[in-house]
C-alpha cells in the first residue's frame, strides 16, 4: 500500500487540493501498478510562518 505525503504551504482552495490528491493516486498508480484503493495520500500545509528560507520565515519577507 504506496503511502504519499504532500507538503506545501497553506492557501490552496479545495479544489486545487482535490485535483492534487487525484493526479498523485493516477500518477502512483501508473508508474507501481498499485491499485487507486491502495493509494493513501497525506496533504501537510504549513503555515508561512512555520516555514524558512534561507534564514528567514517566509511570513517575515
Amino acid at each position: 500500500m504506496p503511502y504519499v505525503t504532500v507538503k506545501m504551504l497553506e492557501g490552496r482552495t479545495e479544489d486545487q487540493k482535490k485535483a492534487l490528491v487525484e493526479k498523485v493516486t493516477d500518477a502512483v498508480t501508473e508508474t507501481t501498478g498499485a491499485p487507486k484503493e491502495k493509494v493513501v495520500v497525506f496533504i501537510e500545509e504549513m503555515s508561512t510562518n512555520h516555514y524558512g528560507v534561507a534564514g528567514k520565515r517566509l511570513s517575515d519577507q
